[in-house]
């Protein structure tokens, strides 16, 4: 019955037969025939089919929200037993908004430094990207922005505050001020994220705040992508001081404070709010809390 919940889950998730089965390492037929013996045991239509995947029925969508709760509490059961055999060890599967990644590192080192059994994979992704997989189960916790846009119903670990700063390379009109205003960024050449990233949404949002509209020549998903073009040329990027600092190194850049009215966006762990959490998770949410800055 797990085996065939985790079918469903892939199913929606993929919204695609093959891909689906691929996901799950079976073949397409073994994946069919699964998700019909789901139907059959449940007496209920789960899926509409046609030439391709249709989406789920109504009671496709309620039975999802169950394999979704009854996979999660098998995974967490698996886990608090074998930390009951071998101790406090396995994997920690995370997902972080690109402006929060040497938050993450640092965290992650932390982790480590105390349970050293604890292993982790850390993907960077959106804010959307990351509540979706934590509906979908695919990973145990995110890193991402608490108070700009819609959770859900996770449980969350505020951590600290974004604040901007501008980079630039010291040749700049801009790089030798002490701070600078929203309004004097409009007329820059700047590089910023794309605009599926929450950071581009609250930095236009930021702009927007003063009448002004950033003039975004380039875009990209990647900070050390607008970090580079800058280096390169007559540009400029807008990034959190933490991931600034970082990036900008002992590289021949300056940084500007910008001038920035409260509240300031609040970033955070999120996790699934089903509890007890799995002894891994709850070590790794224990551990980040005195790590607050707020």
């Amino acid at each position: 019955m797990l085996n065939k919940l985790e079918m469903l889950i892939a199913l929606s998730k993929e919204r695609h037969f093959g891909r689906a089965a691929a996901h799950l390492g079976i073949t397409q037929p073994t994946l069919s025939a699964g998700i019909r013996q789901l139907e059959d045991q449940f007496g209920v239509k789960l899926v509409h089919r046609g030439s391709r995947f249709g989406g789920l029925t109504p009671e496709g969508q309620r039975a999802l929200i169950w394999a979704r709760q009854i996979v999660g509490d098998a995974r967490k059961m698996r886990e608090e037993m074998r930390a009951t055999r071998d101790g406090l060890s396995g994997h920690l599967r995370l997902a972080v908004v690109p402006t929060a990644l040497t938050w993450a590192s640092d965290l992650v080192c932390r982790v480590n430094q105390t349970y050293g059994n604890i292993t982790f994979s850390v993907l960077s992704r959106s804010s959307t990207e990351i509540l979706q997989m934590l509906d979908d189960l695919e990973i145990d916790a995110g890193l991402t922005y608490l108070d700009n846009e819609p959770l859900g119903r996770v449980t969350t670990v505020p951590l600290y505050q974004e604040h901007y700063v501008l980079i630039c390379r010291p040749d700049h009109a801009l790089a030798g001020q002490t701070n600078v205003t929203w309004d004097q960024l409009a007329t820059c050449r700047l590089c910023l994220l794309t605009p599926d990233m929450q950071n581009r949404r609250i930095i236009n949002h930021q702009f927007q705040s003063v009448g002004a509209e950033p003039t975004a020549l380039i875009e990209s998903n990647s900070t050390v992508v607008l970090t580079r073009n800058v280096m390169n040329g007559d540009w400029a990027t807008i990034l959190p001081t933490n991931m600034a600092e970082f990036l900008v190194g002992e590289r021949d850049l300056t940084m500007v404070p910008i001038t920035q009215s409260p509240p300031c966006p609040t970033v955070g762990l999120v996790a699934p709010h089903q509890e007890p959490f799995t002894p891994v998770l709850q070590a790794f949410l224990d551990t980040a809390r005195p790590l607050a800055s707020l």
